[in-house]
């Protein structure tokens, strides 16, 4: 009856500190169960949703999210991605060097930048097709239109859809992108304009799988540049572009190590936090709040203003 379905809504009902925890266990579970890395996207959760401030309150769900989520996947027997582990022969032994390292730092100011001009350009994109086309459902009709077109332009379809992998032999893939001439030079700057039309044309979904693609393809040009492993370059521009994009330096690290392994950690922190550094902090996710500007949490997950944070 009436006063039972009240009585039970009642019990059900969230308050605003409990859906938002809901909503960042949701995230790490999606990411967790898609990508494999569950402790990544525990993280994730708690860094994407304002940029300079981490949610403890919702650690524990978070993590157990994305545990649950992996192991969901894996009790379906879904498969993931296989990537090469970074291996201590490919860094040239267990010792830091400091040559390799400065390689890296300048190859993460570049990772940074590229975050920085994805995210301004399918911001910018998608205002101008907003104000040239005032119909909606024109918008992805003309996207679509021009994404053809690029694509006979081009001779290839390497740069629709996601690009993990191929049955094309010859492809260029994120996969392929680990290997010496798996890209070509322009490959990543192809699936940036591709990635960029789709999104700024009204196509929702599909920046994250599509930036893991434009930065191994970028690593996989500077380490012929540089004169470094192309394996380690590829896994360091998979996530730094990717945490700059995103503004979440700690969550890619993990991404890093756990789909890389642990011997390039020192390489991959320093990808991902120089990246995010030089990104300009400009994000893919238009709702992503900043920590400055937004009021802090209590322990209960409250709002409290600055004066209030500052006394205790």
């Amino acid at each position: 009856d009436r006063a039972l379905f009240v009585r039970l809504r009642g019990w059900f009902t969230l308050d605003a500190p409990d859906r938002a925890v809901l909503l960042q266990a949701g995230i790490a579970a999606g990411f967790g169960a898609v990508f494999g890395t569950p402790f990544a996207g525990a993280v994730f959760a708690l860094e994407v949703l304002t940029r300079g401030r981490l949610a403890y309150t919702a650690l524990v769900p978070c993590l157990m999210a994305a545990l649950i989520g992996d192991w969901t996947t894996a009790a379906w027997r879904i498969q993931h991605t296989a990537y090469p582990t970074i291996s201590l022969t490919t860094l040239g032994g267990n010792r830091i060097a400091l040559v390799l390292l400065a390689k890296v730092c300048a190859a993460a100011v570049l990772f940074g930048l590229a975050s920085l001009l994805f995210t301004e350009s399918m911001h910018r994109l998608g205002h101008t097709f907003k104000r040239v086309i005032a119909l909606t459902w024109l918008r992805p009709v003309i996207g679509g239109v021009l994404i053809i077109g690029l694509t006979l332009l081009i001779g290839s379809r390497d740069y629709l859809g996601l690009g993990v992998t191929s049955t094309d032999p010859g492809a260029v893939t994120i996969v392929s992108s680990f290997h010496d001439g798996g890209a070509l030079p322009w490959s990543w700057l192809l699936k940036f304009v591709f990635t960029a039309i789709t999104l700024a044309s009204g196509f929702k979904g599909g920046e994250v799988t599509p930036l893991f693609f434009i930065g191994a393809a970028l690593g996989n040009v500077l380490a012929v540049l540089f004169h470094a492993p192309v394996e380690l370059f590829a896994a360091l521009g998979f996530v730094a572009v990717f945490a700059g994009a995103t503004n979440t330096p700690l969550a890619c690290t993990l991404m890093g190590l756990e789909l890389f392994g642990v011997n390039a950690a020192i390489y991959i922190g320093v990808a991902c936090f120089v990246a995010y550094v030089c990104s300009g902090h400009s994000s893919i996710y238009t709702a992503q709040r900043s920590a400055a500007a937004t009021p802090a949490l209590d322990v209960n997950g409250l709002r409290t203003d600055r004066e209030t944070v500052r006394r205790k």
